[in-house]
């Protein structure tokens, strides 16, 4: 179940073309399930993700990652639309918000999500688990008025180059794995 939940990260891809692939070109490698058998697994299997977090390192960076789900003119469509309209990368979006807290290795500390309408500040509660273990570099998206944690670092742009380690990875999800369009429609499944 972990390494086709992997390969359907990878792959980036709707379900079902991910399902014709994988029953074609490996069918003999797994014993498949039907397809929509196999999703519902995934789903109940999805909390095994928590055994691939890594440990914080002494510099960790976090970010927001735009996700679309739908165009933005088919917002509204729908009575059960997963996602809200919000701005990402200074262009609006109809999907959702992932933020991701990495080590200076590149792996994946914690992570969260939340509709695309939210501002980055909704995520601070992502840092403050850590104060005394990590210092946290972060853009200035999650200054707040209220304060921010003790181990949160705003940096502005241009400074602090170890920030780029968290550009690189989303920059992979989107060229890779092709995470910039989800075509998920349920909270559960996303």
């Amino acid at each position: 179940m972990v390494t086709i939940g992997l390969l359907f990260a990878l792959k980036g891809v709707q379900f079902r073309a991910f399902y014709r692939w994988l029953e074609r070109d490996y069918g003999p490698w797994f014993d498949l399930p039907e397809r929509t058998r196999l999703q519902r697994l995934l789903q109940t299997h999805q909390d095994w993700c928590d055994s691939f977090l890594a440990d914080p390192s002494f510099f960790t960076v976090v970010d927001s990652y735009g996700i679309e789900l739908i165009h933005p003119w088919r917002e509204g469509r729908s009575q059960k639309q997963l996602g809200k309209k919000g701005k990402s990368n200074r262009r609006w979006i109809v999907g959702v918000k992932l933020c991701w807290m990495i080590n200076d290795r590149g792996e994946v500390v914690v992570w969260d999500w939340n509709t695309a309408n939210v501002h980055d500040q909704t995520f601070l509660p992502l840092v403050e688990p850590f104060e005394g273990q990590t210092i946290t570099l972060a853009d200035l998206g999650f200054a707040c008025v209220q304060g921010v944690p003790a181990n949160l670092k705003l940096c502005p742009k241009g400074t602090w180059n170890e920030r780029m380690i968290v550009e690189t990875i989303l920059s992979m999800l989107t060229g890779v794995c092709r995470l910039k369009h989800l075509f998920h429609r349920v909270r559960a499944y996303l």
